[in-house]
């Protein structure tokens, strides 16, 4: 995508023509980096979380609510896994007016791609725990964590 959107500004403003596919392909990239990264923030344990409510709650309640979270999670990614893939084989068929070498159902394969991710994610953390502290999944601003991961 960082070469993308530079072409696309050179060949408008420097060669003088405007070329139809840069704009498209950085779209459907950052819906591919949308779903994935999604991924990856849930296995790291960096998505959004309010937890004002939960830190006051007692351990059970708070193990509670952690495993209706699990399961809202695998609910909602069995959800868009098997209805994305219906967008996908029924769009197979069209095409991009901007890319008509390119089918739509594909651009729409982020969707249960992604979402078969986060489910491989939420598994493995319902089975072998959480894995937000593993040295590959800490992030380098956490001052301590990388340390006491390794």
């Amino acid at each position: 995508m960082c070469l993308v959107i530079p072409l696309g500004v050179f060949a408008r403003y420097v060669l003088g023509f405007g070329a139809q596919w840069p704009e498209p392909i950085a779209i459907l990239m950052m819906v591919l980096f949308t779903f994935f990264g999604a991924a990856a923030a849930y296995r790291a344990g960096a998505h959004i979380a309010v937890q004002m409510l939960t830190d006051r709650m007692p351990a059970v309640l708070r193990r509670a609510c952690a495993g209706f979270v699990h399961l809202a999670m695998l609910a909602v990614s069995v959800f868009v896994l098997v209805y994305g893939f219906k967008l996908v084989q029924g769009t197979m068929g069209q095409t991009l007016s901007e890319l008509p070498w390119l089918p739509v159902g594909i651009t729409y394969l982020a969707l249960p791609l992604g979402s078969l991710v986060t489910l491989l994610f939420v598994l493995e953390h319902v089975v072998f725990g959480s894995q937000h502290a593993r040295p590959v999944c800490t992030f380098d601003h956490e001052p301590g964590v990388a340390e006491e991961a390794i």
